[in-house]
């Protein structure tokens, strides 16, 4: 089943090239969608793919890469649109 995650994260997540490594995640796993970082210092994201699959990036998105330091991942669920051909970092 397909599904769409509206994804914010929070804590020591910019600057240690956390959208790159979602980007490289998400397209591992076949998710589209958009990652961008916030004026607020979070990173936030949309996924949409199988469930398994979304569940798989926003996992990883709960330690980052190796010099994140994430505190917290807030996870919306919404209804799948199938907006995406693939997976953009937005700047």
């Amino acid at each position: 089943m397909k599904v769409r995650a509206h994804v914010f994260i929070s804590g020591r997540v910019q600057g240690v090239f956390f959208r790159a490594h979602t980007r490289e995640q998400a397209l591992k796993r076949g998710v589209t969608g958009w990652v961008r970082n916030l004026p607020d210092g979070r990173v936030e994201a949309v996924f949409e793919g199988e469930e398994d699959d979304v569940r798989s990036v926003i996992e990883w998105c709960r330690h980052g890469p190796p010099f994140a330091r994430v505190e917290n991942v807030e996870v919306e669920w919404e209804d799948y649109r199938g907006e995406f051909e693939t997976f953009s970092i937005v700047y």
